[in-house]
């Protein structure tokens, strides 16, 4: 089996588990069902959205989606409906309300921190291996001293001509 056929199977495999009596008879509704359904998470499965699992829960979900589209309703008043009765959880991908701001800029600030935290280790390393090589080539007092008394007694090299 060939990886291409491998992973068409792997994607088929994986197709949505909308069962054909839940399909609405409008394309239309039912594409807007569908987009809906991806972005609502499972209460049983928790990373799965609804469109993916196969928990009954989630097919619960599935059909008041399309009832609720089928009555009518705009995607921005079934999500509504959804979330004032299952919460903001039942969002795959949470609103930025007051109540979720911790949320969205936690990520951030912990990347920024952990970038400037490197950042300052960095330096401190760069400037600590600096300062012990420069303390290697600096002579004590004593072995100055003596530097300078050899120095001193030793005759200037003859020149070889």
């Amino acid at each position: 089996m060939s990886l291409a056929a491998f992973f068409l199977a792997l994607a088929l495999s994986s197709a949505h588990a909308v069962q054909p009596d839940e399909i609405m008879a409008d394309p239309a509704k039912e594409s807007r069902a569908r987009d809906l359904s991806r972005e609502l998470r499972c209460m049983v499965c928790q990373n799965q959205s609804i469109d993916d699992s196969e928990a009954p829960l989630a097919r619960d979900l599935r059909l008041l989606v399309r009832e609720r589209i089928a009555a009518g309703d705009s995607d921005a008043q079934v999500m509504d409906f959804l979330v004032a009765r299952y919460g903001e959880f039942v969002l795959l991908k949470p609103r930025l309300t007051s109540h979720t701001l911790l949320l969205w800029l936690l990520p951030p600030f912990a990347l920024v921190g952990g970038g400037l935290a490197l950042w300052m280790h960095n330096r401190r390393r760069t400037k600590s291996a600096a300062d012990q090589d420069e303390s290697l080539f600096k002579l004590s007092a004593e072995e100055e001293a003596r530097l300078e008394r050899l120095i001193a007694a030793e005759p200037p090299p003859e020149k070889v001509v």
